[in-house]
């Protein structure tokens, strides 16, 4: 069978979209889906976790913001910037009344700081998922669609994968009865492995358990102490590590750090990694995930956008 790249199908496609057209056909369905953006773009709160945690911004206008200075209508929230406020009603209809009030979706939140859902240790890993629960909850109670946590765990590389597997499938449970995907990053630790974190996936077999692709977290073990301390000296190959991942992705996040003087970010291949991400069959958003400190926050976000928009026009 003759194999047609992706860009040489788009063109083709829009070739015969116009010639059903012209001929009387019903053409118009397929020429104006064919006028899609290859994809979408939104903002991950992280982005500005340093005017947050200094409260220059509250995270009540982060959806306020995302429409107003970088004209984006979809957002990913970050659980610690509400940590409190799950189960508060009154806050989350604020949210969901704010991010209406703009046209702004909520996508997904992010969840930190709720235990590991891998903990060898039963009690733990039970008490871990059930942290999560609420948080289920609040996205389905925001609009969300999924909520993404992290696959953490400890012993060796195939009992991590069992005892991660095991919780997250406990939690997909649990989130599928609200219709709430559960979605794992690579995020430090052997999720930072591609191949790892893949193989956990197809391990928890269920439609509502997938991945988020970052572009930047791919730094499997660091000489700190700590899970982000020090320098990275087992790096995961990012490119193999986000192709490993897309076949899972429910969302995916475009780390950025730093840009050359053409607006390019210097550590991934913008061009090669949505490339990736396309030829997966993914066209639905991808977060801008700003985390660097050459720019200031709103302008590494912008810098991000841009690059994806410019991207995304020499793709399309």
């Amino acid at each position: 069978m003759e194999i047609i790249d992706r860009r040489a199908f788009l063109k083709q496609s829009v070739t015969l979209a116009g010639g059903l057209t012209v001929m009387g056909l019903p053409g118009t369905r397929l020429s104006s889906r064919v006028e899609e953006p290859l994809f979408k773009i939104s903002l991950a709160e992280w982005s500005l976790h340093r005017a947050l945690w200094s409260g220059e911004i509250n995270h009540l206008d982060f959806a306020k913001i995302a429409r107003g200075e970088f004209g984006i209508d979809a957002v990913e929230y970050v659980n610690t910037f509400f940590f409190e406020k799950a189960q508060d009603k009154d806050y989350l209809k604020e949210m969901v009344s704010r991010a209406d009030g703009e046209g702004v979706k909520s996508l997904l939140i992010m969840c930190d700081s709720e235990g590991n859902l891998g903990d060898p240790d039963e009690s733990a890993r039970k008490q871990a998922i059930e942290n999560h629960y609420k948080w289920v909850t609040a996205a389905k109670f925001l609009g969300c669609h999924s909520i993404r946590v992290n696959a953490r765990s400890d012993g060796t590389y195939e009992e991590q994968m069992k005892l991660a597997a095991d919780g997250l499938r406990r939690l997909t449970e649990f989130g599928d009865r609200k219709n709430i995907k559960v979605i794992v990053e690579n995020h430090g630790g052997l999720s930072s492995n591609g191949q790892w974190l893949s193989n956990v996936i197809k391990k928890v077999d269920h439609p509502g358990c997938g991945t988020l692709p970052d572009f930047g977290n791919f730094c499997v073990q660091k000489s700190g102490p700590g899970l982000w301390e020090g320098d990275c000296f087992d790096e995961y190959d990012r490119y193999k590590g986000v192709s490993e991942l897309m076949p899972y992705a429910k969302a995916v996040s475009a780390k950025s750090h730093d840009f050359d003087s053409d607006g390019n970010e210097i550590h991934t291949d913008y061009v090669q990694m949505m490339n990736i991400v396309l030829d997966a069959g993914y066209s639905s958003y991808v977060g801008v995930e700003y985390e660097g400190d050459g720019f200031s926050e709103m302008d590494g976000i912008k810098a991000t956008k841009t690059l994806l928009e410019r991207v995304r026009t020499e793709l399309g």
